[in-house]
């Protein structure tokens, strides 16, 4: 059996100078603990919002780290700095827009700013790249909603087979 890694990483200027703590980050790590029955080890990163370095630092995750699986929070705004969708876009040979347009029905049914959020995800070689927003409350919704087509999504790209904690998130897939 394959070893999981998921990656996770915060697009963040101040939390990757220690201005604040990261608790997207560490939202997004509970709620893989709670989601995976399979064993698994997170790959950390806390990056500037610079194109640049998220790019680099997907490759890395992807294709040095063998993550099957790479979420990241922040960056997916209108602000100026807000870049995370354009370096996913840049490092993905497939992008998968229905991922982004689910997380943005569901924040709809909360805040009518969901409108803004540019959120996507994209399929790098044997690797899935999922944009969440920043805030915990969100990124809980968001993964809610998405996370049970994910293992799915990672068999077909012939990545390790991903069993959940049913009681949980139960994973769809379509039966043989």
């Amino acid at each position: 059996m394959n070893e999981i890694k998921i990656g996770v990483i915060t697009a963040s200027d101040r939390a990757s100078q220690g201005i604040y703590e990261d608790i997207s980050g560490v939202a997004i790590q509970d709620t893989m603990k709670e989601y995976l029955k399979s064993p698994f080890e997170i790959v950390y990163r806390c990056i500037p919002d610079e194109q640049h370095v998220l790019e680099a630092t997907m490759i890395e995750l992807c294709d040095k780290e063998g993550c099957c699986l790479v979420v990241t929070t922040g960056g997916t705004g209108p602000a100026l700095r807000d870049v995370t969708p354009e370096a996913t876009q840049n490092v993905c040979q497939k992008m998968m827009p229905g991922f982004g347009e689910l997380m943005r029905q569901v924040s709809l049914q909360y805040v009518p700013t969901a409108i803004l959020s540019r959120q996507t995800a994209g399929i790098r070689g044997k690797s899935l790249i999922i944009n969440l927003p920043g805030k915990p409350k969100s990124i809980r919704e968001c993964l809610d909603a998405v996370f049970p087509a994910v293992p799915y999504c990672i068999d077909l790209i012939e990545g390790p087979y991903i069993e959940t904690n049913e009681e949980v998130i139960k994973a769809f897939r379509p039966k043989k």
